[in-house]
């Protein structure tokens, strides 16, 4: 029996906007990102219309739990992304820990592609790779950057920018590391820079345009 956060996702999926094609929300954390995290997915609504893909800087066996905990207090549905996933509405996707991300577009549906391809600038799964491989969806995607160490996701987001697609970045002040973010906002990519209480509003906002 489908739950009811499961029934809205599958009738949202039928209603909506006036576009022909879905759009994206891919996230990207790292030192901080659990409970930032927890902080945006909570403040997403339950008809959320669109899918929203994560990248968060943990090791094998920690992300499936993450995953469990964030669908526990979330509005909408919260899981460990397997080999294969189609992308639907109001399903959040969380990059196993051992693997690399990439979101592949085939046949009018967006799906999930694992790889254990070697480390990133140090990082499986790498913000880069997830970044790199939905830019070509351009004004499709709305990308966030998160707290975090070092800058994974610069060169992604650089790519999401050059293709049209929109950034939301966490603000210094709410971070627990500015290092990611920062990188980001100091190459000029950021279209947002928001205070971590105001993300979901912001990414809410910002596909509904």
């Amino acid at each position: 029996m489908m739950t009811d956060r499961e029934k809205n996702a599958v009738s949202y999926a039928g209603r909506g906007a006036p576009r022909t094609r879905m759009r994206l929300v891919v996230i990207g954390s790292s030192t901080g990102g659990p409970q930032a995290l927890q902080t945006v997915i909570t403040g997403l609504p339950e008809n959320f219309p669109c899918p929203v893909v994560v990248v968060q800087h943990m090791p094998a066996g920690f992300t499936n739990a993450l995953a469990g905990r964030l669908h526990s207090v979330s509005r909408v549905q919260v899981r460990e992304a397997r080999d294969g996933d189609l992308l639907e509405p109001g399903c959040v996707y969380i990059a196993p820990g051992s693997h690399h991300l990439r979101v592949l577009h085939e046949a009018g549906a967006r799906r999930i592609a694992l790889s254990d391809e070697p480390p990133v600038g140090n990082h499986r799964p790498a913000v880069n790779v997830m970044y790199d491989s939905v830019a070509h969806l351009g004004k499709d995607v709305v990308a966030v950057i998160l707290t975090g160490m070092g800058s994974d996701g610069r060169e992604g987001m650089r790519k999401i920018k050059e293709n049209g697609g929109y950034c939301i970045a966490q603000d210094e002040a709410t971070c627990v590391v500015y290092g990611m973010p920062k990188s980001v906002i100091d190459a000029g990519l950021a279209d947002e820079i928001c205070p971590l209480p105001q993300i979901a509003q912001a990414i809410e906002a910002a596909v509904r345009r």
